[in-house]
């Protein structure tokens, strides 16, 4: 059983647990996020939670029963009734469904919680099991996306209208 919570302070351990455990996991899909990261991580958490007060941006956690951090899943650059979902889950709960589920669970918080219409996510073209989790999730495909927002690599847009059920 895991529960999708609202990102804390008191998450920042075990953030950094599941950071740290599965970095070459993440590398392999997405750009890694080098060692500046890792040694000024206390401030960029700290920032991380003060772009959550100001309502800029949205930050989850998916947290097992004993307190680890299986995945994170965010909404950023909320503005308009819109924003940008990114999400990255443990190499260990991987192709379980759990992604999906998670995604599918915020989808339902950018509504009711949030008043959110409408969720973008650019995946890279490489990216096949992202891409199933935005599908599965309700996401339809509505353009490239600009390589630039995606570390240099090509990539589609996806997009969920939120006031319509998967």
């Amino acid at each position: 059983m895991s529960d999708l919570q609202p990102l804390g302070a008191g998450h920042a351990p075990a953030v950094l647990v599941f950071e740290l455990a599965n970095r070459a996991y993440f590398a392999g899909s997405v750009p890694d996020r080098g060692d500046a990261y890792f040694d000024g991580f206390d401030g960029r958490y700290s920032a991380l939670l003060a772009e959550q007060d100001a309502g800029v941006c949205a930050f989850h956690v998916l947290v097992a029963e004993d307190g680890s951090v299986l995945g994170r899943f965010n909404l950023v650059d909320i503005e308009d009734g819109t924003a940008e979902l990114g999400y990255r889950v443990a190499q260990d709960v991987s192709g379980r469904g759990v992604a999906t589920a998670a995604v599918r669970d915020l989808c339902r918080l950018a509504a009711a919680r949030y008043g959110l219409r409408t969720l973008r996510a650019a995946t890279t073209h490489a990216n096949a099991a992202s891409q199933r989790v935005l599908l599965k999730a309700g996401f339809v495909p509505v353009g490239p996306a600009d390589p630039a927002h995606l570390s240099g690599e090509p990539g589609t847009w996806f997009q969920r209208d939120l006031s319509v059920r998967p």
